[in-house]
């Protein structure tokens, strides 16, 4: 199948769209594994810092790119929460068809005025573009716990970056182990009449699934998931070896690991279509 654009899923589909952080390759099959299992779309998201743990970035995105084209259902490959201009564009080059540029840690005008450019520039290039206003709790402690986005900020800045989605502060963290994120889903709905363009949800694991299903109610259209699979994926990987002392092959654990994360994800784009 062609590799499908993050844009195209995201209007073509009536509800939340399921984004998927990537760690390995085992984690970029487990994911379009379980999207399959459904006949859903999904997203395969590589961060900077699943960047940094492979020392470069073609390796993983060539992979990703391989398993989406690969798929049985529309996969888009994004590169989540980049930090580094060369970084967006070296994914761009590499023929990631979306990216997420992070400049939140930026006093206010140069978050805009950084952003609107790298915008620009991959506007041309017909890439599609995510930014983040009003910080997301608990990413490498730079965003504020409490942070919440105001609807008339979040309008002023899409106006001026020209962003095609924007991640909000609604009540998550980035990063949880337990499902007690409380979410403001009046203030979800406020951000969806007053932005224009569609809203992500980062920090996504630490919510319940019934709170998730109403945050896609209430507007929020993609849905950012990693921790949780992780969780998943090393909990499955440490009950093999628990029970199999002796094994020396990884593909035995790893192959564990793969079936846990496609299973929860299977089970997580259930949740955000029911």
């Amino acid at each position: 199948m062609p590799l499908a654009r993050i844009g195209d899923i995201v209007r073509e589909s009536p509800a939340g769209v399921g984004a998927f952080n990537v760690i390995q390759l085992e984690h970029a099959t487990a994911i379009v594994a379980g999207a399959e299992a459904l006949g859903l779309p999904v997203v395969l998201q590589i961060s900077e810092n699943c960047v940094r743990y492979h020392g470069a970035l073609e390796p993983i995105a060539l992979a990703c790119l391989a398993v989406a084209r690969g798929a049985a259902v529309p996969v888009a490959v994004h590169l989540d929460h980049a930090t580094d201009r060369a970084l967006v564009e070296e994914a761009v080059e590499l023929g990631v068809g979306s990216v997420m540029f992070d400049a939140s840690a930026l006093p206010d005008e140069e978050n805009v005025t950084a952003t609107a450019d790298v915008a620009a520039w991959c506007h041309e290039r017909g890439v599609w573009v995510e930014a983040e206003l009003g910080e997301v709790g608990g990413k490498d402690g730079v965003h504020a716990p409490g942070a919440r986005t105001k609807p008339h900020e979040a309008v002023d800045y899409v106006a001026r970056t020209s962003v095609d989605a924007l991640a909000v502060a609604v009540g998550t963290s980035h990063a949880m182990t337990t499902k007690d994120a409380v979410l403001d889903l009046d203030l979800i709905a406020e951000l969806r009449a007053a932005v224009a363009v569609p809203l992500v949800l980062h920090g996504s694991s630490g919510v319940p699934d019934d709170t998730l299903r109403a945050a896609v109610r209430h507007g929020m259209k993609k849905i950012n998931i990693a921790t949780h699979l992780n969780k998943a994926f090393t909990g499955a990987v440490r009950d093999y070896l628990a029970g199999d002392e002796k094994v020396v092959d990884s593909r035995k654990y790893l192959r564990a690991g793969r079936d846990a994360v496609a299973r929860e994800v299977t089970h997580l784009l259930g949740v955000l279509t029911g």
